[in-house]
């Protein structure tokens, strides 16, 4: 292409000849006028001018802290709650949290510990002062104790 602007040859004439010449893997015609007229005035670089569009504005330092500053005080919240709650787009959230934060696993919620019922809460705090209260009375409480990995154990009933 740079033969046929310094030859003072047009543009379409250049693009008949390329595709003569690389057949089917020839650039398309749009690309050659747009390198014809590039080199037409004498520019030297193949990279794409910048193009117009909206910058990102949503990846800010404020937005970046702010992020992190929620997912610190809850680890349970998935992308899209924190993206409501900062009022930024659920993708930018995503970028935010693995760039940033190298958070490589998915946020979920679902993912997080179950939060225990006051009953359940009750009950696991009476089963644990009974254990405390066994090892005071019996020093040797916890040499009776088996455990075991991965095993089903079946309560012994002689009736059946």
């Amino acid at each position: 292409m740079k033969l046929c602007v310094k030859l003072g040859k047009p543009a379409t004439e250049a693009y008949d000849f390329l595709k003569k010449v690389y057949g089917v893997e020839c650039l398309s015609r749009t690309q050659v006028l747009e390198w014809f007229k590039g080199l037409k005035e004498e520019r030297e670089e193949i990279e794409d001018d910048q193009r117009s569009g909206r910058p990102s504005t949503s990846k800010t330092d404020a937005n970046i802290e702010k992020v992190g500053e929620i997912f610190r005080q809850n680890r349970r919240l998935n992308i899209r709650a924190v993206a409501e709650l900062t009022d930024i787009d659920k993708e930018t959230v995503r970028q935010i949290l693995h760039t940033d934060f190298n958070i490589k696993k998915k946020v979920c919620s679902k993912m997080a510990p179950r939060l225990l019922t006051p009953e359940q809460n009750e009950i696991r705090t009476n089963i644990c002062a009974d254990i405390l209260q066994n090892i005071e009375n019996d020093p040797n409480f916890l040499e009776n104790v088996i455990t075991f990995e991965e095993t089903w154990v079946f309560q012994y009933d002689p009736e059946s």
